[in-house]
């Protein structure tokens, strides 16, 4: 039985070489939309957290791969968006050859942040003290 990974990149190190090139795209995109948020893991899975709260997850599973936006609103707020992936309550599931564009990814990211920090942002409200 394999370790569980302790970092985002062991987890990534792990998987299939089509599934870890679609997750690192995912990984710069989130990252790129909020610099500042935290990586590790989050009901298992590789996140993002920002200021304690969890923003964006992904994964891979058997047959696809998985961006978790961290809130059921949000995928149903984007629905529109999102009509070309297989989405439920709080996933979004793609194949490794369509990954989200970092757009989407971006507006996604950009979206929980408002809903988890509503009023001024936690970088915006540090940044006037």
């Amino acid at each position: 039985m394999r370790a569980k990974p302790q970092t985002i990149d062991e987890y990534l190190a792990g998987l299939k070489p089509d599934q870890r090139a679609a997750l690192v795209k995912v990984r710069r995109a989130v990252r790129a939309a909020a610099p500042r948020a935290e990586e590790g893991f989050s009901y298992g899975l590789p996140a993002f957290r920002l200021d304690g709260k969890p923003i964006a997850g992904f994964a891979a599973s058997a047959n696809h791969c998985a961006y978790y936006p961290m809130s059921g609103a949000i995928v149903e707020a984007h629905k529109a968006a999102l009509v070309r992936y297989d989405t439920s309550k709080g996933t979004i599931r793609f194949p490794p050859d369509a990954v989200p564009s970092a757009g989407l990814i971006r507006r996604l990211v950009k979206a929980r942040i408002a809903e988890a920090f509503p009023g001024p942002s936690p970088a915006k409200a540090r940044s006037r003290t």
